[in-house]
């Protein structure tokens, strides 16, 4: 029998409680947050990517001084593959007036290992926004067991 936790609203299961957890981490590291190294990315995207069943892509909108001005998992896809619309990403960008952005998405297989895709919608969407203004930073890539960065591989 799993151990259960109590709040003001009542009993929850632990997988709720980590969950809360899970959630007020992410919030904290959110606020303060300066994007400044890929440690710190990492933390934060292991936490919010390395569950999630279906792929997903996120943008990470930061300023000129790599404080984040806002998240957003822009593209939902399959077990497999999510489909990635460089406009949309140039869009939002413009939208948060961003400065630099840094990429991610999930593998729900768990391998690290960048597809050819991966690597063809990456330089696509570093050309697009290249034409605006918008450095992109880093592109991670969150498995299960750990995350990549195109960045400290030497891919961008």
């Amino acid at each position: 029998m799993k151990d259960k936790f109590f709040t003001f609203d009542g009993p929850i299961s632990e997988d709720e409680l980590i969950t809360m957890a899970k959630n007020a981490i992410a919030e904290r590291i959110l606020k303060s947050c300066v994007f400044s190294s890929p440690d710190t990315v990492r933390d934060f995207l292991i936490l919010e990517l390395s569950n999630k069943p279906m792929e997903v892509f996120y943008v990470l909108f930061l300023n000129s001084q790599h404080q984040l001005l806002g998240i957003e998992g822009m593209f939902n896809g399959t077990i497999d593959g999510a489909a990635v619309h460089p406009r949309e990403v140039v869009r939002k960008s413009l939208e948060y007036n961003a400065a630099a952005v840094i990429f991610a998405h999930n593998h729900p297989s768990g391998h690290l290992e960048p597809s050819k895709s991966d690597v063809v919608i990456t330089d696509r969407l570093k050309a697009s926004l290249s034409l605006i203004d918008v450095r992109v930073l880093d592109h991670f890539i969150v498995g299960k067991d750990g995350v990549m960065s195109f960045a400290e591989r030497g891919m961008l």
